[in-house]
């Protein structure tokens, strides 16, 4: 699962690339490290058709059963203890911290997600897996090169309501996630498990945000080949080297 990301290229550059229109925040620079539940920028397409770029949240909506579970656990608990409980709004207020990645597309929860104006692009120009598979779960970070180009994650969105945490209570924001698919190398190495969608052409792009419905776009929801990652650094937080130094 990639809950770590890195956005190298400056805004007006990713824009240009993805075709978008206007950008709501373009003064917003490079990210060395993207972390859940954070504000990212994400290109969709508005509600007549432009393409714009926006910062959303990280994190889809938890699965509706998740958090049902949590609350009884936290009911049961306070129960326990002889307090009173109100049952409705502890589960109403369950804190759902989001859902980075989307793996199994075909889940009713996802579906609802998959149509054209949920999908987006999620400029990125390196991401990190924890070793897992030498145990280790030290950040392996990965790029298309050595000098981390622009492409984009294929990404969905959607507008939610609800408690993201706690001390700040109830919210309304924009979220967002990505497709993962099984992992190849050498992201394998280090994380069998899965590893992000990657879009790397114009017309994937355009497939992704075109009116096609998920019958035809699916396909895309595929690993690069062996070999098109490289490994570009290693036990670092964040991904400094991705940055894009401002020419003088």
């Amino acid at each position: 699962m990639c809950n770590l990301y890195s956005i190298g290229e400056n805004r007006v550059e990713i824009a240009f690339r993805a075709k978008a229109e206007s950008d709501f925040n373009n003064n917003q620079p490079p990210m060395a490290g993207v972390y859940p539940d954070y504000a990212a920028p994400v290109v969709f397409r508005d509600a007549s058709g432009q393409r714009v770029m926006k910062d959303m949240r990280w994190g889809m909506p938890t699965p509706r059963q998740y958090l049902d579970e949590a609350a009884q656990n936290r009911a049961d608990k306070l129960i326990a203890k002889g307090k009173p409980v109100d049952l409705a709004e502890l589960f109403r207020m369950e804190p759902d911290k989001g859902v980075t990645n989307v793996r199994h597309a075909e889940i009713a929860h996802w579906q609802q997600w998959l149509a054209p104006s949920n999908r987006c692009l999620v400029p990125m120009t390196s991401f990190s897996e924890p070793d897992q598979v030498g145990g280790s779960l030290k950040p392996i970070w990965f790029a298309l090169e050595e000098d981390r180009p622009l492409a984009f994650f294929a990404g969905v969105w959607t507008p939610w309501a609800c408690v993201r945490r706690i001390k700040t209570g109830w919210e309304e924001c924009d979220v967002f996630g990505f497709l993962t698919t099984y992992a190849t190398e050498p992201v394998k190495t280090y994380h069998n498990k899965a590893q992000p969608v990657i879009l790397t052409e114009e017309a994937q792009w355009d497939l992704w945000l075109s009116d096609a419905p998920w019958g035809e776009v699916k396909q895309l929801q595929r690993p690069l080949p062996d070999a098109a990652l490289k490994v570009v650094a290693r036990d670092l937080r964040e991904d400094l080297a991705a940055v894009r130094q401002p020419s003088l």
